[in-house]
């Protein structure tokens, strides 16, 4: 079993940043696919950036090409993600996923565990 833990969420003002880092525990996840969904309210949960441990490949979604940077620390099975020049719209809550294959997926229902999810709000 794979527990998920989300921090760095909060409030920003337009053009901050924030980092948010996702602790796996409960098993050693060296291999697989770790990433982050977002989603606002009235909206779907949309996919935001992953890091594949076993190739080392990443994969942004294009809203946040550019300003957004997904990286892993191997020594706390952690994964963070990076926000720079945010904006109002990437006002949501923001969710850890992960799941053991050897491709990353943007679907999130392919993914098998999740954290609890942290808020992060943009002010304009």
């Amino acid at each position: 079993q794979v527990q998920l833990v989300e921090s760095g969420g909060g409030l920003v003002q337009a053009g901050g940043s924030l980092r948010l880092s996702c602790a796996a525990s409960g098993r050693t996840f060296s291999s697989g696919v770790m990433g982050w969904f977002r989603q606002a309210p009235g909206k779907e949960r949309e996919f935001v950036a992953a890091f594949n441990w076993n190739s080392g490949g990443i994969y942004v979604a294009d809203s946040v090409k550019g300003r957004f940077t997904i990286s892993r620390d191997n020594a706390k099975n952690t994964v963070s993600l990076q926000m720079n020049r945010l904006k109002p719209e990437d006002t949501a809550v923001y969710y850890c996923a992960a799941y053991y294959g050897s491709v990353i997926l943007t679907t999130g229902a392919r993914y098998n565990y999740w954290g609890q999810g942290t808020q992060v709000t943009v002010s304009s």
